[in-house]
């Protein structure tokens, strides 16, 4: 991917691929760091693209900024988190955690970075309307180019609960 800094301004489509580029280096890094398959590694790029984008389980990605903004946000993830792609994408990722869970959140970050990933994290986040889900079972890993230089880090989870009302 040319610049993966650069959020999107249209969400994926057949008209963009997919985003096929971008997903291509989340489920290849999500293979270097776990050994296991993101989705089906037979479809081919856009095909891949098109089934993460509409995958029954949340996916997001940020870049590898100081303060990390949202590059990525699948179907299941805009709508657990109430928020459009035009939403999702450049907002800063801390956002996602309420205030007092962000120390939480950006030790987790560092353990990534050092690690390459962490399988089963579980913790407190928040929707654009104040709702707080717990996730849990959570796969964060780093994202790395082609060069295999650092460019960001994802999430997947498929387990989250809702927690009381804001």
């Amino acid at each position: 991917m040319s610049d993966y800094r650069r959020a999107p301004l249209t969400p994926p489509s057949p008209a963009n691929a997919w985003l096929a580029e971008h997903t291509e280096r989340l489920r290849c890094s999500f293979h270097h760091w776990t050994g296991r398959d993101l989705v089906d590694p037979a479809l081919d790029p856009v095909a891949a693209a098109r089934w993460l984008y509409q995958a029954p389980f949340a996916l997001v990605s940020h870049d590898d900024q100081a303060d990390p903004c949202f590059n990525y946000a699948n179907l299941t993830a805009q709508r657990l988190f109430e928020r459009r792609w035009e939403e999702f994408v450049g907002l800063p990722s801390r956002l996602s955690a309420e205030a007092p869970l962000r120390e939480e959140r950006r030790r987790l970050l560092e353990q990534v970075s050092r690690h390459g990933y962490i399988d089963d994290y579980r913790g407190v986040r928040i929707s654009r309307s104040g709702r707080r889900f717990l996730i849990e079972q959570a796969t964060v890993w780093n994202v790395l180019d082609i060069q295999g230089r650092l460019i960001g880090q994802a999430a997947c989870f498929s387990r989250w609960r809702w927690l009381g009302m804001p």
